[in-house]
């Protein structure tokens, strides 16, 4: 499983439920090197990219951040919003120019709330991408700070 066939809203959401999200988007812009959101902070919004690129990270002690993921077009940028206690699971910073989609996250969960329908659509989006997330970051600490050979197969 790949961030393109998990993430990607035009493959992930029906046509419906994805013109009613759309619908509440407004449009956004982030120069290089903004800050989207910092780890531990409240997920009150989300956002899906249109141009640009996106990286998630991950506070290590006595470290930069890790990153875990590089996001692009037309993916999701958080899903701590949907879960309580809606809190950033990770960081998030632009790596490039960016415009995307912007989303609140209180509207939308009280979109899902009143359409069933709609709110398992996301649910399931959300998941998937969750999954991934966590994948990738499990992969990518290992790869930057397990001793060498330690992830080999015996």
């Amino acid at each position: 499983m790949n961030a393109s066939t998990t993430s990607t809203m035009l493959r992930a959401l029906p046509a419906q439920h994805r013109e009613q999200l759309l619908r509440v988007a407004r449009e956004v812009s982030f120069p290089e090197g903004a800050r989207l959101f910092e780890e531990g902070g409240r997920a009150d919004r989300f956002w899906i990219v249109r141009t640009g690129t996106v990286a998630l990270d991950l506070r290590v002690p006595g470290r930069r951040p890790a990153v875990i993921e590089i996001l692009g077009h037309n993916e999701l940028v958080g899903w701590s919003w949907l879960f309580d206690p809606h809190v950033w699971h990770l960081g998030a910073e632009a790596t490039s120019p960016v415009r995307a989609y912007e989303f609140d996250a209180e509207e939308v969960r009280s979109m899902c709330r009143s359409d069933p329908s709609f709110g398992m659509a996301v649910a399931q989006w959300a998941g998937r991408i969750v999954a991934h997330r966590l994948q990738s970051a499990r992969t990518r600490l290992l790869d930057l700070y397990a001793p060498y050979g330690s992830g080999s197969v015996r």
